[in-house]
């Protein structure tokens, strides 16, 4: 994330300088300048001379979070939270610890800020779900990511589809001037091609749009002929100066160009920008009607929010307006993105997420909250810029995450196909809905997929990958366990009829009585017809805690009487296994074969077929009740 604060906003919760000194000054005013590389040094040297507290502790550790080195930013937010600090120190320790991995402990920090902050939403979204991580964790898998060559050892981000041309923000350009935030070049507009489903690996400056300042991200109108992007306000000749007129501090803010002979010109700034506060990050619906953005002029909610202005047919604009509560919160906001569907995405350190910044969607359509895509979209660190492409069905994703060339890189989102499975559990004697039921959903290599409960209406939801097939182990008291074979599908929804059959075992004084337990022809395993009758005896056996059962296996007298008595022994004994395994103490059950010596029907040799099965039965004999 070192450098989507600078091209996307300069907006900074500025930590309070009460406790600057004469040592600190030089450090203090490097940091006030954005200058986090060398402010790092002189706060070291700080800490090297012994002249450290936990004033100069906290500096060092938003320099590093400011540029997201977590190692470091936790070292030193972990050494300045010692003494008490504001909410903001807390929240973005927990931001780092979350980045490291160290989720347990990132939840310790929250709750110090929460105590601090009650009113911000983000403690109210900690407060509503606090076991959101597992919840994200296994949300299915929406897209498949892919590194891309084009990508360079600084920071590239922010790429954008249009036809055949992928558009992206670099800070690459080595002959440009570093930029003192994180000692990288200034940013450029570079482009690349995209044909036949291959993005070439290599890439070249858009040299009608670079100047001297920072540029981009962009977002290019349906015809081709409009391009809105990001640009320093210098430009525009837009800033401001530092009290003691030494700097002039300026804004990102939002320019339009268009298309003369296939080059971009005619640049000019949008209505709305301000020396005061930064629009950045334009992107622009498919009917050129509403410009979406990043901002934190009056009005936003946190440090940066998602905002949208309408685009009049004469080219002026309306009045911008916050997207509100279901996106935006007292965190940042980023890389707003909307797609042909009018589903708007985003990046949030503010929600509920696994990392520092997480990518969410947000139906436009709908009053609901912002959603999150989940892994491997989203990951512990900063992910951001996820733009889609819904014609040629590929989005683009943004993210400082290990495994990348450089801080910040590019990788190709491919859409998973996802089944949406409604699954609907019935009594299969009576039709009536069954909730409460236990679903385990596992796929062709017996991995467990998903566990899910059924509601009030016996539904189950869950969102599957297309072309494989799942079974569906359906389990509720007072029925009889089944399983469901779910058939390989192409996407879109299927609904599954799970219908359970209720216990009817029929308890005597003497006996268990169930429905014959089939075997395979000269084997003992269970199968899936003799577990379901075994699961109506566990049913019984839970119903009556003192009941003993001894399991009697009788065989017909077809073959060798030896074998016959070694083959009811043994399934005898898989029985018995069967029925503890589903819980029952060894104890209360215990099995013997009797082979063809106790017939039911004493026919000898002569049985029918009927005479023969009638035989060939396994009893459940009641010791106690």
């Amino acid at each position: 994330m070192k450098n989507i604060y600078i091209t996307l906003s300069f907006v900074l919760a500025l930590t309070s300088l009460k406790a600057q000194n004469k040592d600190t000054k030089i450090a203090d005013k490097l940091f006030e300048r954005y200058e986090y590389v060398d402010a790092t040094k002189e706060y070291l040297k700080l800490t090297d001379n012994g002249k450290a507290d936990n004033y100069v502790f906290k500096q060092l550790g938003d320099c590093y979070y400011n540029v997201f080195n977590s190692i470091e930013a936790e070292k030193w937010y972990a050494q300045a939270i010692t003494k008490q600090q504001d909410a903001e120190t807390y929240f973005r320790y927990a931001q780092m610890l979350k980045a490291n991995t160290k989720y347990n402990d990132a939840a310790e920090q929250m709750k110090k800020f929460a105590s601090l902050a009650p009113n911000d939403k983000r403690t109210q979204n900690l407060n509503e779900e606090g076991n959101y991580l597992n919840k994200l964790l296994g949300k299915a898998k929406l897209f498949d990511l892919q590194s891309l060559e084009f990508n360079s050892k600084y920071s590239d981000f922010g790429a954008y589809l249009k036809d055949n041309v992928i558009y992206f923000a670099s800070a690459r350009n080595t002959s440009r001037k570093s930029y003192q935030w994180n000692d990288q070049p200034f940013l450029d507009i570079y482009k690349t091609d995209y044909k036949d489903g291959k993005v070439n690996s290599l890439s070249v400056p858009a040299d009608d749009l670079n100047t001297a300042y920072h540029e981009g991200p962009v977002t290019i109108s349906s015809d081709g002929n409009t391009l809105y992007f990001s640009r320093e306000s210098f430009f525009d000749k837009k800033f401001v100066k530092t009290q003691d007129k030494k700097l002039k501090l300026g804004k990102m803010n939002i320019f339009k160009a268009t298309k003369e002979n296939d080059k971009w010109t005619n640049v000019v700034p949008v209505s709305f920008n301000s020396k005061e506060y930064n629009t950045s990050s334009p992107s622009l619906s498919s009917d050129g009607k509403t410009l979406y953005f990043i901002s934190d002029m009056p009005g936003t909610l946190g440090k940066t929010d998602v905002w949208k202005v309408a685009v009049n047919e004469d080219g002026t604009f309306g009045t911008p307006e916050n997207l509100g509560e279901n996106v935006n919160t007292e965190g940042n906001e980023l890389s707003a993105f909307i797609a042909d569907n009018n589903t708007l995405y985003f990046a949030s350190n503010g929600k509920k997420g696994l990392g520092g910044l997480d990518v969410f969607a947000f139906d436009t359509t709908k009053n609901s909250e912002a959603v999150n895509l989940g892994k491997p979209v989203n990951s512990e660190k900063d992910d951001f810029g996820f733009t889609f492409n819904q014609s040629q069905n590929i989005a683009f994703l943004s993210s400082n995450r290990d495994g990348g060339k450089g801080d910040d890189d590019i990788y190709l989102a491919l859409p998973v196909c996802n089944v949406d499975l409604i699954a609907t559990v019935h009594d299969k004697k009576t039709g009536l809905v069954l909730s409460n039921a236990k679903i385990t959903i596992v796929d062709e290599n017996k991995n467990v997929v998903a566990n899910l409960t059924s509601n009030d209406m016996g539904i189950a939801n869950s969102q599957l990958e297309c072309n494989k097939a799942y079974f569906l182990n359906v389990d509720r008291d007072g029925y009889v366990s089944d399983v469901f074979s779910m058939d390989k599908a192409k996407g879109g929804e299927l609904a599954l009829n799970a219908d359970l059959s209720p216990t009817e075992a029929i308890v005597t004084e003497t006996e268990v009585i169930l429905n014959d337990i089939n075997f395979e022809f000269n084997k003992s395993n269970i199968t899936q017809q003799g577990a379901s009758e075994l699961d109506k005896l566990v049913a019984v056996m839970n119903q009556y805690p003192e009941m003993v059962i001894f399991a009697k296996s009788h065989t017909d007298s077809r073959g060798d009487d030896k074998y016959n008595m070694s083959l009811s022994d043994r399934r005898a004994k898989s029985t018995v296994q069967y029925v503890i395994s589903k819980g029952i103490a060894a104890e209360r059950i215990s099995g013997q074969g009797f082979g063809e010596s106790e017939p039911k029907v004493n026919c000898g040799n002569d049985c029918t077929e009927e005479q023969y099965a009638q035989n060939r039965r396994s009893e459940f004999m009641i010791i106690k009740k």
